[in-house]
């Protein structure tokens, strides 16, 4: 029997207990802080700075900015008692307690019981001045504030304020949770991959990896004085064209014995043509597979077994195109290119909900102030990123980040809004790109009714953005610019005689040429009446006499557009034909473009060089966000999925079963002509879906919309299994 004394300490301890892992549960997390967007843009400039083509530098040609030197980072507390404090610094710092300047660079700090106030000041040329501040309360986060010394505190809505203001801007933070863990001394990780097949001619080797891949070259057993060639091929044709290949490198050996040596860059190929001088030879061949470490969450499985396979091939292209950012493709550009990354967050929403590196893509995009082109100097590059920030908050709710860019979303749409012509519409002028897509005989002279839709969305994602910083002023006039641009290109465009909208404007006069691009866009984006849409759909997408589109980049908003009018099952078809005719060549990742009417190595062929189109690009992924959308059919109808809705669409598949990831969990759906089950992890949902017969659902409330449509509310956590007769 334990004595009373004894319960009274072992009380006393459990007390303790209780009380320090409440406390190691609430301690705030330190991590490394800097000032938001400097990190991005100057670790987007080591990545794209990578590029070579036959060994020689190839840098990119827009403006690249760089971080500020000089941050003062700073935060308030209310301490209930002294606090020791670890501080580091990437750069030459000092500190302030309450405004008053501590000696030297001090790595500890004790802040007395009551309110303070602690600022580090740090200089860097070289890389992002950054801070880590560490104590048992303390803890340097994206809640302390920053200033460029600049004299202005800098408000979310872009105003500026004095320092008794409340909403200062943020610093920029990542997961770079210790001291050690330096953001200055990134690199992405990397794994040993062993080659598949190895055909030897002498020292020569052609090594194949077995699928397209990327990382570093891992030569073993090298020995003697002279010179290894290293020539990449995303084929076994463009691997053994050593003078028309698009990557290679020399490798300068004076071993006199046997040792280990890896090639300086990352690359991408899946075969390898190894050429050693005479005097030189080695073992073997290996490589170091280099990835971003992000977690695939979105799920997909059907009936279809080569669908099955497209999602397969689609999501590893993304993953080998997520980088430190989304880039375009690993072979050539490995840039950031903001229509491709465009892609790759709507991709990103239904694989990875990797929120961090949309985060960063879109800081690196941006730059910096003032705006003195268009980025990637391209206009309608300029416009999707304005698109992408607003899709972001649908997605995530992250506020934050609409917070962060709002100024920069301003003085870039300002500069949009300067280059306007006296009709108020935009067209390519000195120094602009308008790109629209890889097209023979693409007209882009004139104003181009493309890049007016484009432009109109991106002044109602303004006006959205601006309501969200409570920019009340800037988000009436977004609106209203919206509105009568849309009129406007109605009236300019629209042509009732062909039932869509005509490609361009010339002197003052619409054109009677009809392209793809802005009608299925105007699909998605909303702005048809329900019979333009038919109008559109039978003149436009259906119509064999309007040029095709063969970039899988135009594509996915092509199918898209006829999701959106329910026609899956044309489009199931079109998924098969197009990404399962690359898959039939023997594609393991997807391409830049793909045209069946081609033969043997005219595939590989792009730009008048060779090899010069990408065999693993962030665009040809889309099925992944097709499947998920509009088969699944998952999407959130307020911002981070408070609500959302799920449209099962099986297109004639007889069965399909996935995940779409949300902020807070995953939503599931399988469905099949006789039952659907649907379960979410977070918000409300509806699950809308048609049938023959009276549906039923235990647990659930279906409710019949008329015409053979029903919905049922999807609470959280719940699982719902509906026995129904589709139509």
């Amino acid at each position: 029997m334990i004595k009373p004394c004894l319960k009274r300490v072992a009380a006393v301890l459990l007390l303790l207990l209780l009380a320090t892992s409440a406390q190691a549960q609430t301690a705030p997390k330190a991590t490394w802080i800097w000032y938001p967007g400097d990190y991005e843009i100057w670790l987007g400039n080591q990545m794209q700075n990578r590029r070579t083509e036959r060994g020689t530098f190839f840098p990119v040609f827009w403006r690249m900015d760089s971080h500020y030197v000089l941050i003062d980072f700073h935060k308030d507390f209310d301490l209930a008692q002294p606090e020791e404090v670890e501080l580091r610094a990437e750069g030459q710092y000092n500190v302030k307690l309450d405004g008053k300047p501590l000696t030297g660079a001090p790595t500890r700090l004790t802040v007395p019981a009551g309110k303070h106030r602690i600022n580090l000041k740090v200089y860097n040329q070289a890389t992002p001045p950054a801070v880590f501040v560490r104590g048992k309360t303390i803890a340097s986060d994206a809640s302390w504030l920053v200033t460029y010394e600049d004299k202005e505190w800098i408000d979310a809505s872009g105003k500026t304020s004095d320092q008794s203001a409340t909403t200062w801007l943020q610093a920029g933070a990542w997961n770079f949770d210790s001291p050690e863990a330096r953001p200055s001394a990134f690199k992405l990780p990397t794994e040993v991959r062993r080659a598949a097949r190895v055909e030897r001619n002498g020292q020569n080797m052609v090594v194949d990896f077995g699928r397209e891949t990327f990382g570093y070259i891992k030569l073993h057993g090298l020995r003697g004085k002279g010179q290894v060639a290293v020539y990449f091929g995303e084929s076994k044709e463009e691997a053994l064209a050593t003078e028309t290949g698009e990557t290679l490198e020399y490798l300068a050996v004076d071993q006199p014995q046997k040792g280990d040596r890896v090639t300086s860059l990352s690359k991408a190929f899946r075969y390898v043509n190894i050429r050693p001088e005479a005097g030189v030879s080695l073992d073997s061949v290996s490589m170091l597979y280099e990835y971003a470490p992000v977690a695939e969450r979105g799920k997909f499985r059907c009936s279809d077994a080569q669908l099955n396979k497209i999602w397969d091939v689609a999501a590893y292209t993304m993953h080998l195109n997520t980088r430190e950012f989304f880039i375009d493709g690993i072979k050539r550009d490995r840039w950031v290119w903001s229509g491709d990354a465009y892609q790759s967050y709507l991709m990103n929403y239904y694989l990875y909900f990797d929120t961090p590196t949309v985060n960063r893509t879109q800081f690196a995009l941006r730059g910096k102030d003032p705006v003195t082109s268009h980025i990637n100097t391209i206009m309608d590059y300029s416009f999707y990123w304005f698109i992408s920030v607003c899709d972001a908050y649908q997605y995530t709710g992250d506020k934050a980040q609409v917070q962060q860019l709002y100024p920069r979303m301003q003085s870039l749409m300002d500069y949009c809004l300067g280059r306007r012509n006296k009709d108020g519409l935009v067209e390519g002028l000195a120094g602009d790109w308008v790109f629209i897509d890889w097209a023979d005989g693409l007209s882009k002279k004139g104003e181009v009714s493309f890049e007016q839709l484009l432009l109109c969305r991106s002044l109602e994602s303004m006006a959205l953005c601006a309501k969200l910083v409570d920019d009340q002023v800037g988000a009436q006039k977004y609106q209203q610019l919206a509105t009568d641009l849309k009129a406007k290109i109605f009236a300019t465009y629209w042509n009732a005689s062909k039932g869509a909208l005509v490609h361009s404007r010339i002197n003052g006069q619409p054109t009677d040429n009809v392209t793809r691009y802005a009608n299925m866009f105007a699909i998605f984006f909303d702005y048809l009446s329900p019979e333009q849409e038919q109008q559109v759909k039978k003149s436009v997408l259906l119509n064999p006499q309007v040029p095709k589109i063969t970039t899988p980049y135009m594509r996915f908003y092509e199918l898209e557009a006829l999701c959106a009018m329910g026609e899956q099952p044309y489009v199931l078809k079109e998924m098969k034909s197009y990404w399962g005719g690359m898959l039939d060549l023997g594609a393991t990742s997807f391409w830049e473009e793909y045209d069946p009417a081609k033969k043997g190595a005219e595939h590989y062929a792009m730009y008048g060089r060779p090899f010069g189109k990408s065999l693993c690009h962030a665009w040809g992924a889309s099925p992944i966000y097709l499947l998920g959308k509009y088969y699944l059919g998952v999407k959130p109808l307020t911002a981070g999925y408070a609500t959302y809705e799920v449209v099962p669409n099986l297109g004639g598949l007889q069965w399909m079963d996935g995940a779409v990831p949300t902020p807070q969990g995953d939503i599931t759906v399988a469905a099949s002509p006789k039952q659907l089950k649907v379960k979410g992890a977070m918000g409300t949902g509806t699950l809308r879906f048609k049938s023959k017969s009276k549906p039923s659902c235990k647990g659930g409330k279906i409710v019949s919309k008329g015409s053979g449509q029903y919905e049922l509310t999807l609470e959280k956590g719940r699982e719902y299994v509906v026995t129904y007769q589709a139509l």
